[in-house]
């Protein structure tokens, strides 16, 4: 973690001149990490189980190996994500080759998060469900608009991906969707359902929830009346704040509390 996001997540609390903030953890080998990255992915999916982002086979999360980064984890085809484990997710490589794990994969999960991991080094973690409010909202065709401080995360960093043609089921579609996405956090896939990502599983994941449900109150306040917009400055302001590294990696952390004291036998 950089200086200057500790001096940003400082710069947004009060004692930390006295108090430990929290923050990412830190590794003396990537043996290590990689089994605390796996157990967070895994920890990821209680998550979705917990929002009900399940639908039958769709949905996966992937995270990049910190051994080898030409590979990533992903979940195991037919197991609710309500009982994933560490144990359970497979690892494989940009060529569709599994590499380690006992289990067949989601075809469309390798079309689509492949290419974005190839597309973006800088992305540790990408997150996909077809969620009711996800769904409904991709159906309208349009980006989030700035109508609240949490929207403004996604202000001028998402985009609309308006290609329906079925069930993914090659790279060339996971290519276009790469680059739809291109630098942003996050693509509306137009009839289809939303995907973030992230440095970290943390922020993906968290900032997936968020989108869900930024799309849940758009549809609601539109139904409801005309909207009233954050102007530009002020949305960029708050975008550049609450869609920090830090403060998205942050808002995991309650999260991961709630199904770790719920059930933690997704650290096996």
């Amino acid at each position: 973690m950089s200086n200057d996001l500790i001096e940003q997540a400082k710069s947004m609390t009060i004692g930390s001149d006295k108090f430990a903030l929290p923050m990412p953890p830190t590794f003396d080998n990537l043996a290590a990490q990689q089994t605390y990255e796996k157990q967070r992915l895994a920890a990821g999916f209680r998550v979705f189980a917990m929002h009900g982002f399940d639908e039958g086979l769709a949905g996966h999360i992937t995270q990049r190996d910190c051994i080898d980064p030409e590979t990533f984890w992903v979940n195991p085809l037919g197991i609710h994500f309500a009982h994933i484990k560490a144990s359970d997710l497979v690892r494989v490589d940009h060529k569709g080759n599994i590499v380690e794990g006992n289990s067949v994969i989601n075809n469309a999960a390798f079309a689509i998060h492949s290419r974005i991991h190839m597309a973006r080094p800088d992305v540790a973690a990408v997150a996909h469900a077809h969620t009711k409010f996800g769904r409904a909202f991709s159906s309208l065709g349009q980006l989030l608009k700035p109508i609240s401080q949490d929207a403004c995360v996604f202000y001028e960093n998402h985009s609309v991906f308006d290609v329906f043609s079925g069930v993914v089921a090659d790279a060339e579609e996971g290519d276009m969707i790469a680059a739809s996405l291109a630098d942003k956090t996050a693509v509306i896939l137009q009839n289809h359902g939303l995907l973030t990502v992230g440095k970290s599983l943390d922020a993906a994941v968290a900032n997936f929830v968020l989108m869900d449900s930024c799309c849940q109150s758009q549809l609601l306040a539109q139904a409801a009346g005309e909207l009233k917009l954050i102007s530009h400055d002020i949305a960029v302001k708050t975008k550049r704040a609450n869609g920090s590294d830090i403060v998205t990696w942050g808002n995991f952390q309650p999260l991961y509390q709630v199904v770790n004291a719920q059930d933690n036998s997704f650290l096996d």
